[in-house]
């Protein structure tokens, strides 16, 4: 089992680090159907805000603007450690505005839309991880088809996070 560092930079939300952890663990368990996987190591995850995002787009892709996920990929180890797997980076206001939730007032059903949301963030960014790609029409479609499929494992497990706005 991997260790995951989770960190919560986003002043309204409640993460279920618990389930988070298990989820990295459920898709990292069934990483042959991923490319193998993310690599080997300790993965970061950091949830941010939208100026926080955007600071980091612009400094590493010349983009200033907010997006929902970037992801880096963990620099090699000459000695083969395996120490950093990557960091994962979400926006937890791209998310919270692409489903409706403002102001805190989220109905269940925004709520639940939110939780999938973000759960689809992270597993967007652990599939660059392992590989994938979105930048090319082929391989978008590859990722989305991996996306279902983590998304439909992790769901048929009850392993996606309770994500919460306050």
């Amino acid at each position: 089992m991997r260790a995951v560092d989770i960190r919560n930079l986003h002043p309204r939300l409640q993460v279920p680090r618990t389930t988070v952890t298990r989820a990295i663990t459920c898709l990292d368990t069934a990483s042959a159907r991923f490319l193998g996987g993310c690599p080997p190591g300790a993965l970061s995850i950091a949830f941010l805000t939208d100026a926080a995002i955007a600071r980091i787009h612009g400094e590493f892709m010349n983009d200033p603007s907010p997006t929902d996920v970037i992801t880096f990929a963990g620099p090699p180890d000459p000695a083969g450690d395996e120490r950093n797997a990557g960091e994962i980076c979400i926006c937890v206001d791209t998310a919270a505005a692409f489903v409706g939730a403002r102001d805190g007032r989220i109905v269940r059903a925004i709520r639940d839309r939110f939780a999938e949301e973000l759960t689809l963030y992270l597993v967007h960014g652990w599939l660059h991880l392992a590989g994938y790609d979105d930048l090319q029409p082929e391989k978008k479609r590859r990722m989305r088809g991996a996306e279902k499929r983590a998304l439909t494992l992790l769901r048929r497990d009850g392993l996606v996070p309770a994500f919460r706005l306050r």
